[in-house]
């Protein structure tokens, strides 16, 4: 496994390659892994596995939060900004504390969510979320370190180690609980990359721009927008059954199947590229509106072709691929796209907005588009209007409080620049 040549030095180019090369392996690597779960477990035990593999996506999904700051602070710090801060405790400290917290609540709220090997799931739930916290923080130093080569094969050991275990548990005819075991293990893909990359091992420790205190509240600041971000982004299905009840079943999950569908092509690539968008910022923070422009643009170009290609051929597709009963029209499926292209930019000023430290405006942000969102899937229309007006109008909400709270911190700054 190759090294980086150097912690400080970026590379735009390399970063796309690189990154994406892993993105592509992360999904697909993901994908299957579903489909052996289904067609080994059958339909009752992949129902099972599925509600495991989704609490662990939520709950690591607001971890992510981790890897955010992380990438901020450890750009910054090699910038000039050093601290005697070590974020990887603090990291360290976070995941374990999440741990022991999903034991000790599990007595709530296990019961209502693991109808089997309830016990093994809460056990395997804290012990994957504990271990995450540290993955979350080589991610992020690798990010701000822009040690490119080495994050993109964190990523795709993580996902490979999954997948290899899926292969291997139907090989030799694993049941549900190897399942299971295999939703959390590829989070250990960090003690492998500590192992093999000295990249890594330089990386893990570097330090922050900011005090251990600052950091934690920073981390945590984070991590509350990226929960906001896990319930509007893998959450939003439940919100749309959850908040209709006159429409028929087929129509919902038709819309529900869509709106899945049309987000993949652009928040996947988006999520492992969060590292590459916040080190950009964080680097360019002295000229933001041009670095935030290349990333927008190639979002609006991606959603508005993509809103067309659904328009021509979504209906077909949904009716040929998945079945007769998935029948929505071009328009409906053109504005879930649409929908989707302004979550994934609210996921751009998000890593511009916590690039430049504005912490609590980057989660207010992130609560109120998904606040927006219920608010208007509430709203007295048929099921696909109201869908794609929460998809379209929350995140533009979102938006516009990243807007203000990056006007409000450059403006200082503005102020001592003609001082």
């Amino acid at each position: 496994m190759s090294d980086d040549a150097s912690l400080t030095t970026p590379r735009a180019g390399g970063a796309i390659g690189r990154v994406t090369a892993a993105t592509v392996i992360a999904a697909v690597s993901g994908y299957l892994v579903l489909l052996l779960a289904a067609r080994h477990l059958g339909a009752a035990g992949y129902a099972v596995f599925a509600v495991f593999w989704a609490a662990y996506g939520m709950v690591t999904g607001a971890q992510n939060g981790q890897l955010q700051e992380t990438t901020r602070a450890v750009r910054a710090g090699i910038d000039g900004r050093v601290s005697t801060a070590r974020p990887w405790v603090v990291n360290a400290t976070i995941g374990v504390t999440l741990g022991v917290l999903v034991a000790a609540t599990s007595p709530l709220w296990s019961g209502l969510v693991f109808d089997e090997h309830r016990w093994l799931s809460v056990a395997l739930l804290s012990v994957g979320v504990a271990s995450f916290g540290v993955y979350a923080h080589l991610a992020g130093a690798l990010s701000g370190a822009v040690a490119w080569g080495a994050f993109a094969t964190l990523l795709s050991v993580d996902a490979m180690i999954r997948l290899v275990g899926a292969g291997l548990a139907v090989v030799f005819g694993g049941d549900l609980v190897a399942f299971l075991v295999i939703t959390v293990i590829g989070s250990v893909s960090w003690m492998v990359l500590l192992l093999t990359s000295s990249t890594a091992r330089a990386a893990v420790g570097l330090p922050g721009d900011v005090s251990p205190r600052r950091f934690a509240t920073n981390t945590l600041t984070a991590m509350a927008a990226a929960a906001a971000s896990a319930v509007l982004v893998m959450g939003f299905p439940v919100l749309i059954t959850a908040t209709d009840d006159d429409a028929s079943s087929a129509t919902v999950g038709a819309v529900v199947l869509a709106v899945t569908l049309t987000r993949a092509p652009l928040l996947v690539p988006l999520n492992s590229f969060q590292g590459v968008l916040i080190t950009r910022f964080v680097d360019g923070s002295d000229r933001l509106g041009a670095a935030l422009r290349a990333p927008a643009v190639v979002v609006v170009a991606i959603g508005v072709a993509g809103s067309g290609a659904a328009w021509l051929i979504g209906p077909w597709l949904l009716q040929n691929v998945f079945g007769e009963d998935f029948r929505l029209s071009g328009l409906a499926v053109a504005g879930f796209t649409l929908g989707a292209t302004t979550l994934a930019l609210l996921t751009v000023t998000g890593a511009a907005t916590i690039a430049v430290g504005a912490h609590r405006w980057y989660a207010a942000g992130w609560w109120i588009a998904t606040l927006a969102s219920v608010g208007l899937l509430l709203s007295p229309a048929d099921v696909v209007a109201r869908v794609t007006v929460a998809l379209i109008c929350g995140p533009l909400v979102g938006m516009t409080v990243h807007a203000v709270g990056l006007a409000r911190r450059r403006r200082p700054a503005v102020a001592s620049a003609r001082d």
